[in-house]
């Protein structure tokens, strides 16, 4: 999709792409740990049924469980160092529903 308009510089242009399924579920994943809610704000910035996306978020979470949290990156054999990665939680913000916080 893409949006024209005339400026004192000529006509503009701005193209608009939906996020693809996968963007959206990413998104989804970087605000909230249940899958449900993922799958419903997935849907919801895609414009896709509930049943399409959550079958998706499931199997996208399957995936995702079975990938560790932390990794080391070992250097050549003998080095004096290596990296550890580890993946870090998303704050949360706003009230908790379970504790009303």
């Amino acid at each position: 999709m893409s949006e024209d308009w005339n400026t004192k510089y000529g006509t503009r242009r701005v193209r608009r792409d939906p996020p693809t399924l996968d963007e959206a579920i990413f998104a989804a994943v970087g605000i909230t740990d249940d899958q449900n809610e993922q799958a419903e704000i997935a849907a919801s910035l895609m414009g896709l049924p509930l049943e399409t996306v959550q079958a998706e978020v499931k199997k996208l979470g399957r995936a995702s469980a079975r990938v560790a949290s932390t990794r080391v990156i070992a250097g050549e054999q003998g080095a004096q160092r290596s990296i550890v990665v580890e993946r870090r939680m998303v704050r949360k913000f706003g009230n908790d529903k379970r504790t009303g916080t």
